[in-house]
């Protein structure tokens, strides 16, 4: 009814009201309001029960707390719990979504070390000497265009051909 309003809430409102109504018009405010909020509160409930008349009798036993949503899950799907939910509710808290993911991570970063490994260790040159890891090009490279250096000046180069019946 209160909307969580705490003690101390209450009294600033009221603190408020007095100064700004008044100590001595805040009596018939008080009256006015609660007036107000019976005549909402008949019009609801005959609003609800006319509702009930419209549907007919076969949904005498219906309640306008079951259309929220959670409340009509919890009273239409899991106390009959013909779908087996209340399993899938139990399995679904006994996973441990994080220590699941933490043994995944684990897993691949071993199979990553040890693929890396045994790579290293088959392209090591049998000969005992180190690999050629420079940026020089290799002997072998020759005749291919070499990736790592800037290509020429974008503003010298050819403009792609126009073509109308495209745009």
């Amino acid at each position: 009814m209160f909307f969580d309003i705490g003690p101390l809430e209450l009294i600033a409102i009221v603190v408020l009201a007095v100064l700004i109504f008044g100590p001595d018009k805040l009596p018939k405010v008080i009256q006015d309001v609660t007036g107000f909020i019976r005549k909402v509160r008949a019009f609801s409930d005959s609003a609800k029960e006319d509702i009930r008349s419209e549907l007919g009798p076969e949904f005498k036993d219906f309640e306008f707390e079951d259309l929220k949503p959670r409340n009509f899950v919890r009273k239409h799907v899991l106390e009959k719990d013909e779908y087996g939910l209340k399993e899938l509710q139990e399995l679904r808290n006994g996973l441990d979504l994080k220590k699941e993911m933490a043994e995944v991570t684990d897993a691949v970063r071993e199979s990553t070390t040890v693929s890396a490994a045994a790579s290293t260790a088959s392209a090591a040159p049998s000969n005992g000497s180190r690999p050629n890891l420079s940026k020089e090009s290799p002997a072998g490279s020759a005749g291919r265009p070499d990736l790592l250096k800037k290509g020429a000046d974008p503003a010298h180069r050819e403009s792609p051909p126009f073509d109308a019946d495209a745009t």
